[in-house]
């Protein structure tokens, strides 16, 4: 029982972990790259469909971006979503490849964009703790209806909390990656 709590904690973490991990690559930084783009939605034959199912997105240089449909007549509906999205890029387009110039970040901007990472990481941090929470409750529900015992449920509870730190841990160090990133000029 208490083996299939700290295995439901530890999935849910992950999770957590894995939505920020995807949320940090969709962030600008000064460098190109495909994830800035690969979940955009376009709208194609009336279905919003993420970019990447659409074209080739590929990074021929440090600061560009080039989108290769494999459908030529989803270029303008490929460039009108780039255009909508809050990337502030602006697509070029040559018939058959759409390509963005990723200007370089201003030093305002790379801090917004650390206070907007920092808040991502406190968002994943609330999320893990909350995890936390609902597995202990967990474990006294088990001791209340006498599950188990009073020494496993401590036992069960310190083990949670190691989960926690080791989860609370990465979230820390992808944010801090994230802000070198950010950083790098």
């Amino acid at each position: 029982m208490i083996k299939d709590v700290l295995k439901d904690a530890e999935e849910r973490m992950k999770g957590a972990l894995s939505v920020l991990e995807d949320d940090l690559i969709g962030m600008r930084t000064g460098r190109a790259s495909t994830g800035l783009v690969e979940k955009l939605n376009v709208e194609y034959y009336g279905t919003d469909t993420p970019l990447f199912q659409l074209a080739t997105i590929s990074v021929p240089e440090p600061q560009l971006i080039a989108i290769r449909p494999f459908d030529k007549t989803s270029l303008k509906t490929i460039e009108k979503a780039i255009q909508a999205s809050d990337l502030g890029l602006t697509p070029n387009n040559d018939g058959t490849v759409i390509r963005l110039n990723i200007p370089p970040l201003t030093q305002e901007r790379r801090r917004d964009l650390q206070k907007m990472v920092s808040r991502r990481v406190e968002e994943a941090r609330v999320a893990v703790r909350n995890i936390r929470r609902s597995a202990i409750d967990d474990l006294r529900e088990f001791e209340r209806e006498k599950m188990i015992s009073e020494d496993d449920g401590k036992r069960g509870q310190d083990d949670v909390q190691k989960l926690t730190d080791r989860y609370i841990e990465k979230v820390e160090e992808a944010g801090k990656r994230k802000e070198a990133e950010i950083m790098e000029v």
